[in-house]
């Protein structure tokens, strides 16, 4: 607690995400049934906490009798992955295209930062739309897409901080000491950039997140009966009147998870600023 005090927001969002993770990394054995498993016999029956619940499904059944915990546990596992490979996937591409154009300026520079302007025009989650509506929702499909729709923002962090490194005498000091550009990117200007691409990359993996949900929600994410949480959302969808639990427990695992994640990155935002440690 001493040690939260002055960081409560990353001890919060550490909680949370680290249990979130757990729980996906154990999902194997923390589910109680197989997620797949159906019951006729035991479709949409409450929670235990409700009338007709019962403590062999804690957190209820959907419309196929399928376990609903189990179901919940095995899709975290599925949306944080997603979440997290498309951040690097996102990292990998606009990190190298920023570099490429702050360092070598000139036409690089123009197309890379041109291709941005234009690309900025269009929302994120409708060019993922209209791809995963094209070449399917496959999971290698969701990945690619969802990581390419969020380069933009890498680089033009990295192209902005990459013009402002390579002015550093250290810099200008391996460049003419003979040093290549892809040494002196590599090993002079990327390491200063790590604080500031860290906590970008914890937010954007909370926005990631909720765009795998709203595809799977619209249909266009992995198929059913796939355990995803945007799944499990879109059948509870169907079933609200009828089912509350469904929707309300998915939505509910979302949030939590979102919130870890942006209060991870919030915290680490305040605890990295110069500004900020500055003032304090």
């Amino acid at each position: 607690m001493r040690w939260f005090g002055p960081h409560l927001k990353i001890g919060i969002g550490v909680l949370l995400v680290l249990g979130m993770a757990l729980v996906a990394v154990s999902a194997d054995w923390l589910a109680p049934h197989d997620p797949y498993a159906q019951n006729l016999m035991m479709r949409l029956r409450p929670p235990v906490w409700a009338d007709r619940g019962t403590w062999a499904h804690p957190l209820g059944t959907d419309n196929f009798g399928r376990d609903l915990l189990s179901r919940l546990i095995h899709g975290s596992r599925l949306s944080i992955a997603v979440g997290l490979l498309a951040m690097l996937v996102a990292l990998s591409i606009g990190t190298l295209l920023g570099l490429l154009a702050g360092y070598l300026g000139g036409r690089v520079e123009q197309v890379v930062m041109r291709f941005a302007d234009a690309y900025q025009a269009i929302p994120e989650i409708l060019l993922a739309i209209v791809i995963v509506a094209v070449f399917g929702g496959g999971i290698t499909v969701l990945i690619l897409v969802l990581g390419f729709a969020g380069w933009e923002t890498y680089t033009r962090v990295v192209f902005n901080l990459t013009r402002s490194l390579r002015e550093r005498p250290y810099v200008e000091a391996a460049v003419a000491s003979g040093a290549g550009g892809r040494y002196v990117m590599a090993r002079h200007i990327l390491p200063q950039m790590a604080p500031v691409l860290t906590v970008i990359a914890t937010l954007q993996v909370a926005q990631l997140i909720l765009q795998e949900t709203a595809l799977s929600f619209l249909g266009l994410g992995l198929p059913p009966p796939t355990a995803t949480w945007g799944n499990i959302l879109a059948e509870g969808r169907d079933r609200l009147l009828v089912a509350p639990w469904i929707a309300n427990l998915a939505g509910g695992a979302i949030i939590l998870l979102v919130l870890g994640v942006n209060l991870l990155g919030n915290g680490l935002r305040e605890t990295l600023d110069p500004n900020r440690a500055g003032r304090g």
